[in-house]
Formats: structure tokens, C-alpha cells, sequence
């Protein structure tokens, strides 16, 4: 009876068997390979690699958008008829996909780490591709119908950049451990002074990014202006339904410093708060008027108008995702709002002392005021008691007529003109999108006494920046949040900006030489992945037994390197063990023989 050893014990490898099993559905121990990757599975690492930056950017891009989700979704709902919050399936399609194709990257590099055949499956090379087809889809549409939305990348680079760079930093100082080992195991020269060159090109380039960082929050404390005002936009929209008493009740109570308003003429001649040409969105007129959904809101006589209901749209569409959070007595007030006329929420400014922008809508052709009506809305205001200088003035047409009737009303244009025009016009101020100005302007116009009111801001970082910048105001759906802010979230003095760069840069130089010198020492004599020749170089301390079982897996390992592979009919193919059986079947009895001989 012959007695069969096994030619060599292998131990178990669950992390390296779920590495590659995840990545290209190689579980088994003779489907994995230490040769070298094809030039097919580099590019694919290479569209792997694209894939993670655009990613990257774009979910970026999407989260620091979140200032505008509203303004977005109202620009879908003027697309689409209906209102729906779109700007959460995106968020969530980004994020999925950054997951996604970062975890992939991840498992790639283990593979290098490790010197494993990169084999991405196909599964993951569709889902790859379906992922980059979505984000050029979705940047192609926002540079179509969203061009200006791409500012603020660059807007938030000047809250984000400083703490972005040593994030960048640690990642490519991390990155020298993978970079050393290729360095180390390769004896190609050229390869080594190509992978050294691009390393340090990288390395560099981040050290001195810091070069062409520019925030307006790196500043002296004692530079810093007063804090920005806060101008609620139709009132605190996110805590009570826009444009109505309540909504403008509770910006006061959240210590809003005024309130931006829309104001459009009934038929019959009553100024009202209305954003919408019609009252489509805000009113349940469907329900009482069915016929006139889509007729202008200023058509309607103010008897109808009052009969509306405009709080219950805000729970059925919960534009914020706040009405859940409205405590019961905030709950039933909201959902029994109404239309607000003007000189109701000036009444309310008088009582609270509060400031009013005015934004007003020319009613149609037909409508029996359309010549008359900025004058009904002069008396509105003149007659409610306010002071004059409370109020912000924006319409740019007839601002002469209404400067000579009201020469107390702040007039501020949504024009950016040279200082010499805006004061010829009387204009005292600018309000523009947060995007249309820089810090530079914003202080060469705070020089000649021209305030600048900047919309919408409705997130810290964002208020921050503009605070540093110098803004002296800021229209927000977000009061509440806003009147939190104390501070900017963060200021530091030029000085020690330059000590954390120079010392995060020094700090990372050294980690790098010292991880390239280990990886030398370790590395360096090493000329293959292939662990059994790794091993036998070692067998100087091993037994004659041991060294014998190695050179004949080496020979089993030279045999299987002929044995063709065809898994690419399956998800994961047995085939190739067959052939590998057979082989090792055949010199196992050859072997037998040659025993029992």
C-alpha cells in the first residue's frame, strides 16, 4: 500500500479570498495569480481611478449645493408642474455612487498592496460604467440648466480649502506605503524614475497649494466686521408656510433683523403677499376654484382670496422637511393661514421694529391697476405708519417717481454698476446672489457707503464666509439657524495658517522618506510576488523535507502556468480547477510509480 503525503499545507486566507472574491469573484485559491496585471485590467484601474474623482466631485458638489435644494426644487416645479423635494434622490445617487466606486478603488489598491493580479469582474465594470454615465448625464444637465450653481465649488473652497488640503496631504502621505513597495520590487529603472518623478510631482503640488488658497476667513480677529444682518425671506418658510402672518411672526421671534416680502395687487385693488404668479402652489385653490388654477393670483378679487386656505399645502409638501418638528399649537396655527395683506405684516414690522424689503409684481395687461399699481402699493406703505428708512426699496422701474413721493426709503438695486451710476440713481445699496460679488467688491462698495444684501444664505459656512468677506446683510429661509451664529465657524491669523502648512508639510516629508526607506529594507531584494519562490529563499533554516514539497509545488506552479483559463463563461468558473486536477492527478501517480519502483 502506497502512502500519499499532500505536497504542501496551505492555510487559510479569508481576507485576501474576500479581497479578491469581491473585486473579481476569485474565491478560490488557484484562481488568484501573482503575475502581472493585463494592460486591459490597468485601464480599467485607470477608469476606475477617473471614476473616483468624478465621483468625488460630484457628490461634493451636491452636498455643498445644500444652501439651494429649495431653489432647485423650485425650478423643477416649474418644469415638472408639481412640487417635489428632487434635490434628495440626487444626494442619495451621489453618495451610492462615491460609496460605490471608492470601495472599488479601495479593494484595487489592496490588490497592488498585497501583489495580487488585478481582475475587476464584469458586474463591477457595468456598474462602473452605468455610474459614469450618470454623473456626465448629470453634470451636462446642471451646466445646461444650472450653470451658475458650478460658483459654489469655488465659494466653498474658502470655508473647505484650508482643512481640504492636509486631508489631501495625509491621503498621498498614506499613498507612499503603496508607491515605496512598487518602487522597492521593481528592477526596471525606468518604471522606478517614472513612478518616483509622478509621486513626487503629486507631493509637491500639494505642498504648495496652499499658495493660491484664498479665504476671506484667514484674516486678523480684529479685521473682522460686525456680524451680517438677517433678512427673512417671506418670513421663517422653513418653521411656519411662506409669506404669511405667521410665517413673518416667527422671524421676529427668531430675531430676524427685517423681512423680504412679494407683493402683487388683488383685482380690486388690495396689495398681498404672494411669491407664485399663481396659487397654485401655496393655496388650495383646486379645491374652491378649479377652473382658475392657473389663472394669475393678482385676477382674483381679495374677497375670493381670503377664503384660501395657505397653510396646508406646507404639511402635504413639507418644502423643508421641518413641519414634523412644528409643536402642536404651531401645528394647528399653520394649517389655518391665510393670504397675508401688505399692511398686515407692516403692522407687524411697526410692532417689532423691524426693517421690509420690497419685491413687487406687475399684474397682467388686463388687470384694471396695471398702471396704477406701484402707486396703490406707495400708499399702502406710507399709510401704515412705518418708518420711511425701514423700508428697502428693489423695484427698478419708476425708482424716480418713488424716491420723489417716499425720499426716505432705502433704495437698493439688483444691478451691480460702478459706484459713480448707483449714486446718480440714489441707489444706497446692492442685493445680488451670494455668487455675484466677491470679497474684493464687496469691500471697494463698503468704502463709498454702498451696502451689499446677499440671497439666499441659509447655511453657516456660508454666512460665515460672507461675514468675513464684510456683507453687511443676508436674506435667508433659515433665521432660526442663522441667529445661532455668533462667530464665523472658523478664523485664524495669517500667521498661524502658515505654521499649521508648514507643519503639516514637514510632518508628511517625513513620514514619506521614512516609509520609502523601510520599504527598501523590506522590499528591496525581492524580485517576484511568488510567495512559494519567497519562501524557498528562506529555506536555509528549513529541513531537506520542506525544501523538496517547495520545489515541487514550484513545479506544479510552472505547470498550471499553462493551463488555460476560461471564467469568462460564468460568474465564477470551475473550469480551470479541472484542468489544474487533471495535471496534478497525472504526476501524482507518475510520482506513485516512481515510490513504488
Amino acid at each position: 500500500m502506497v502512502k500519499h503525503q499532500p505536497l504542501q499545507y496551505y492555510e487559510p486566507q479569508l481576507c485576501l479570498s474576500c479581497l479578491t472574491g469581491i473585486y473579481g469573484c476569485r474565491w478560490k485559491r488557484y484562481q488568484r495569480s501573482h503575475d502581472s496585471t493585463t494592460k486591459w485590467e490597468r485601464l480599467w484601474f485607470l477608469i476606475l481611478c477617473t471614476g473616483f474623482f468624478m465621483t468625488l466631485v460630484w457628490f461634493y458638489f451636491w452636498w455643498e449645493v445644500h444652501n439651494d435644494y429649495n431653489e432647485f426644487n423650485w425650478y423643477m416645479y416649474n418644469k415638472k408642474g408639481y412640487w417635489n423635494d428632487w434635490s434628495v434622490p440626487v444626494l442619495v445617487l451621489a453618495s451610492t455612487g462615491f460609496i460605490y466606486v471608492t470601495f472599488l478603488l479601495i479593494l484595487a489598491l489592496c490588490h497592488i498592496a498585497v501583489g495580487q493580479q488585478m481582475n475587476l469582474h464584469w458586474l463591477h465594470k457595468v456598474g462602473l460604467t452605468v455610474v459614469l454615465v450618470a454623473i456626465l448625464v448629470a453634470v451636462i444637465s446642471v451646466n445646461q440648466l444650472w450653470n451658475e450653481e458650478w460658483d459654489i465649488i469655488l465659494i466653498s473652497f474658502q470655508a473647505t480649502a484650508p482643512f481640504l488640503h492636509i486631508g489631501a496631504v495625509a491621503a498621498a502621505t498614506i499613498l507612499a506605503w503603496l508607491i515605496a513597495g512598487q518602487f522597492a520590487r521593481s528592477d526596471r529603472v525606468v518604471f522606478q524614475t517614472f513612478l518616483l518623478l509622478v509621486y513626487l510631482g503629486l507631493l509637491i503640488a500639494l505642498y504648495l497649494v496652499p499658495l493660491i488658497i484664498y479665504s476671506p476667513c484667514i484674516m486678523k480677529r480684529e479685521d473682522l466686521s460686525r456680524r451680517p444682518a438677517v433678512i427673512g425671506n417671506r418670513g421663517v418658510p422653513m418653521l411656519a408656510p411662506e409669506n404669511t402672518l405667521m410665517s413673518f411672526q416667527k422671524a421676529a421671534e427668531w430675531r430676524a433683523d427685517g423681512f423680504n416680502i412679494n407683493v402683487t395687487i388683488s383685482y380690486d385693488g388690495v396689495p398681498f403677499l404672494i411669491h407664485d404668479t399663481t396659487l397654485r402652489r401655496t393655496t388650495n385653490v383646486e379645491e374652491l376654484y378649479p377652473n382658475r388654477v392657473f389663472e394669475n393670483a393678482a385676477m382674483f378679487n381679495w374677497t375670493n382670496l381670503q377664503m384660501l386656505n395657505a397653510g396646508l399645502w406646507f404639511f402635504q409638501e413639507d418644502p423643508f422637511w421641518t413641519a414634523q418638528d412644528l409643536s402642536q399649537k404651531d401645528n394647528m396655527e399653520a394649517s389655518n393661514q391665510s393670504l397675508c395683506k401688505l399692511v398686515d405684516v407692516l403692522t407687524l414690522a411697526v410692532h417689532w421694529n423691524k426693517s421690509v424689503m420690497v419685491n413687487l409684481w406687475r399684474p397682467p395687461h388686463e388687470h384694471p391697476f396695471y398702471t396704477s399699481w406701484i402707486n396703490v402699493t406707495l400708499e399702502t406703505i406710507l399709510e401704515s405708519g412705518i418708518a420711511q428708512e425701514l423700508v428697502i426699496w428693489l423695484l427698478e422701474e419708476d425708482r424716480q417717481m418713488v424716491r420723489q413721493v417716499a425720499p426716505g426709503f432705502q433704495q437698493m438695486s439688483s444691478v451691480k454698476e460702478n459706484v459713480t451710476v448707483l449714486r446718480s440713481q440714489g441707489i444706497t445699496g446692492l442685493n445680488l446672489r451670494y455668487n455675484k460679488i466677491d470679497a474684493k467688491e464687496v469691500r471697494e462698495y463698503a468704502s463709498d457707503n454702498i451696502s451689499t444684501n446677499l440671497y439666499l444664505v441659509n447655511e453657516p459656512w456660508l454666512y460665515s464666509v460672507l461675514w468675513c468677506a464684510g456683507v453687511q446683510s443676508v436674506t435667508s429661509d433659515a433665521c432660526q439657524v442663522l441667529s445661532e451664529v455668533q462667530a464665523p465657524t472658523w478664523i485664524m491669523s495669517p500667521g498661524e495658517y502658515y505654521m499649521i502648512w508648514i507643519t503639516s508639510d514637514i510632518i508628511s516629508i517625513t513620514i514619506v522618506v521614512g516609509i520609502f526607506i523601510l520599504q527598501k529594507w523590506r522590499l528591496g531584494s525581492m524580485r517576484t510576488y511568488n510567495p512559494e519562490q519567497i519562501m524557498l529563499s528562506a529555506a536555509v533554516r528549513r529541513s531537506s523535507k520542506d525544501v523538496n514539497i517547495m520545489k515541487e509545488k514550484l513545479i506544479f506552479a510552472e505547470i498550471n502556468n499553462g493551463v488555460s483559463n476560461s471564467d469568462n463563461d460564468s460568474l465564477c468558473s470551475e473550469s480551470g480547477f479541472e484542468g489544474f486536477a487533471d495535471d496534478v492527478s497525472s504526476l501524482g501517480r507518475g510520482r506513485a510509480k516512481m515510490r513504488i519502483n
